[in-house]
């Protein structure tokens, strides 16, 4: 998504539904930060974000926001920038790079939440991303947390806002998360 587009639009309502599952003081990981719309909805509810995304210019707009560092890399052509540091959140929206989630899942800390939206089959009706390389096939991201993570919650399937798009969304925990989680702040 251009970032023009992307700084006008406020926090995906999926990730607002689902913040309340991190708590105050954690490490957050935003991939594919962007401008930094969650990276800021994070760190104003007292998150430690660190906002990753291989445009600087973009992450320009984070500097001076308070909890906020950032950090540009190519999560698709450099080496993990992280080494072995663990994430008590990772947010993740509107990007898709396969061999990454599997990394993902490993940063995440043993009670820690994954939240994730990006788009599926059946958006190239709407435009971009069109390729498959980059939407997620039915189901995906359940059988790429099955068995690792414990899910929350899940949807996939057509939205009309903030534009018309097939998305596919989840929720996951780590397993050493007080199980069942609280679904409503």
């Amino acid at each position: 998504m251009p970032a023009t587009i992307e700084a006008e639009l406020p926090p995906s309502r999926w990730v607002e539904r689902y913040a309340h599952l991190v708590p105050t003081g954690a490490a957050l990981l935003d991939v594919a930060a962007g401008r930094g719309r969650h990276a800021r909805l994070f760190a104003s509810r007292g998150a430690r974000v660190t906002a990753v995304d291989r445009d600087a210019s973009a992450l320009a707009a984070l500097d001076g926001v308070a909890g906020v560092r950032t950090q540009v890399a190519d999560l698709e052509a450099g080496p993990w920038p992280f080494g072995d540091t663990g994430f008590d959140a990772i947010v993740v929206t509107n990007y898709l790079h396969r061999p990454l989630i599997d990394t993902l899942i490993a940063a995440l800390a043993p009670d820690g939440a994954l939240i994730y939206e990006t788009f599926a089959t059946g958006n190239e009706r709407h435009g971009r991303p069109s390729s498959h390389a980059f939407l997620l096939q039915p189901g995906e991201l359940l059988e790429r947390v099955h068995g690792r993570l414990g899910v929350v919650a899940f949807e996939q399937g057509e939205i009309l806002a903030p534009r018309p798009a097939v998305v596919q969304r989840l929720v996951a925990v780590g397993r050493g998360r007080a199980w069942p989680p609280q679904l409503e702040p």
